[in-house]
């Protein structure tokens, strides 16, 4: 992630209460949406959300393309619809500046040369209390609620799907995945197990299963649980 003064501009559009409720929306759908279901869902104008929605988009804050929502193709499919749908690029802004990134890919770096049995027995362990202490800290509740409260104060996003599973839309730690996988993919997990010893019982167990635009770690029921590998 490299943060500029460039992320000031994108990041101030969401002031506006209206832009902000779009985007929200949008980015929980986890999917491509078009104008007219986002307007219907937030029982809003048409083109009040094609505005917001364009601005957005030209913020760099949105994707978006044309697709055909109905599925057909060919003579009688309709024309492509404008779909939206959050952007892949981080935007942070810190006064004064501070750079975190660079100071995690030096540790990153640094574990990984220590040796993978040091790293693994230290670094996840420490990964599991800091999970342990998140959700403990998750309130009342039924151990499901209090597991996607404490999932949600991580930065997870989690998003139940078919089957019971509970699958993460953000990874907190995204800009180290891809040169630190298994460090980092390794200590989630972990992280995420702490958060599930602490919440008590949902019936369902963390395990690594990547999946595209999904964190590394899902929660799937314990009868279905595989045994997950790091990509």
């Amino acid at each position: 992630m490299t943060q500029t003064r460039d992320d000031v501009p994108p990041i101030s559009l969401l002031d506006d209460p209206v832009r902000r409720r779009i985007y929200d929306w949008v980015i929980a759908q986890a999917r491509p949406v078009g104008r007219e279901e986002t307007a219907q869902a937030l029982e809003l104008t048409r083109a009040l959300v094609t505005f917001h929605l364009d601005k957005l988009a030209a913020a760099g804050l949105l994707e978006a393309d044309y697709r055909r929502l109905t599925g057909r193709v060919g003579p009688g499919a309709g024309r492509p619809a404008r779909v939206y749908w959050r952007a892949d690029r981080d935007f942070a802004v810190t006064l004064p500046a501070r750079q975190y990134q660079r100071a995690a890919e030096l540790f990153a770096t640094a574990l990984e040369g220590i040796g993978e049995t040091v790293v693994e027995t230290q670094l996840q362990a420490a990964g599991a209390r800091l999970g342990e202490e998140l959700g403990a800290a998750s309130g009342g509740g039924a151990p499901r609620r209090r597991l996607l409260d404490a999932l949600s104060a991580g930065g997870y996003e989690p998003h139940p799907v078919e089957h019971g599973t509970i699958r993460l839309r953000n990874c907190p730690y995204h800009a180290l995945v891809e040169s630190h996988r298994p460090l980092v993919c390794g200590t989630n997990l972990a992280f995420a197990q702490g958060i599930a010893r602490a919440v008590g019982s949902t019936g369902l167990e963390p395990v690594l299963d990547p999946q595209p635009g999904y964190c590394c770690v899902a929660f799937v029921p314990r009868s279905a649980a595989p045994g997950g590998q790091i990509a």
